[in-house]
């Protein structure tokens, strides 16, 4: 079927048009920016709230929009997911110790596209646990973005993540998934980070979305506080998440949100 803005498959995903890959790199780069500004700000001591209100202040800066503030009744700039949080983590006045990691989300929208990514960080010293932990969700990002090309599926990139993790003595969070995304926030498909090769629907080019692997060093059950939002992991292992938002080309992908200092992991100088 058809709209005034390209295709949309069957299992309505939509297809952009070419030019439409310049809107959202312009948008991803944005959002890279501020990750990539806010990291000199995570250090023990800092509150995650101070953190949060740093990124507002960058995204007015940068005469943009946080997608965030207001959705859904959010009301923060970013989402801060600290140790066992798994994702959607709330500012406030929780204090960084040394050795903590968090992961930082941002989602800016620029000229109507959203640019959204996540990434590590961590408080002072790396321990070599959660060092390893960070490798290994980092590393399987990366190799479910290599399944992205036009003819594999979506299972492809789930296996790739999924495999790989399990490989490590780790486990993959089944409970949240990427997403679809370009003039709005969220869209199909939904991008599981586990499954089997050749399932889900196809790749084509032209489709955006996110991959965003969490993944625990115990169990992958989690539960989401009473807050509605914070979710962690049941046995209380740490968790860790990388995101890029990509879009399928006509061999492969571009990455719209890759740091433009090459930052997006915490021990990359």
């Amino acid at each position: 079927m058809y709209d005034k803005k390209g295709t949309v498959t069957r299992e309505g995903i939509r297809l952009h048009d070419p030019e439409d890959f310049a809107g959202m790199h312009k948008a991803g780069q944005v959002a890279a920016q501020i990750l990539d500004d806010i990291a000199e700000h995570v250090f023990p001591g800092q509150k995650t709230g101070e953190i949060d209100r740093l990124i507002e202040e960058m995204i007015k800066t940068a005469g943009v929009t946080s997608a965030t503030i207001g959705y859904r009744g959010y009301q923060h700039a970013s989402c801060i997911s600290v140790n066992h949080v798994v994702c959607h983590g709330i500012p406030g006045d929780k204090v960084l110790r040394n050795g903590d990691i968090l992961n930082i989300d941002v989602t800016v929208i620029v000229d109507g596209w959203f640019g959204d990514t996540s990434r590590m960080y961590v408080a002072g010293e790396l321990g070599r646990k959660a060092e390893r932990l960070i490798q290994v969700t980092h590393d399987a990002l990366m190799l479910g973005i290599e399944a992205v090309k036009p003819g594999n599926t979506f299972g492809d990139i789930g296996y790739a993540i999924q495999s790989y993790v399990e490989a490590q003595r780790m486990s993959v969070v089944r409970d949240f998934c990427g997403h679809g995304l370009g003039r709005v926030f969220h869209a199909p498909p939904n991008v599981l980070h586990y499954g089997r090769p050749g399932r889900e629907a196809r790749l084509e080019e032209g489709m955006f979305f996110t991959i965003e692997p969490m993944v625990n060093l115990g169990r992958a059950e989690t539960k989401v506080l009473a807050d509605e939002w914070t979710a962690v992991t049941r046995d209380k292992s740490l968790s860790a998440q990388f995101e890029h938002s990509i879009g399928v080309t006509a061999d492969g992908c571009e990455i719209f949100t890759l740091s433009p200092v090459g930052k997006f992991h915490p021990t990359w100088s």
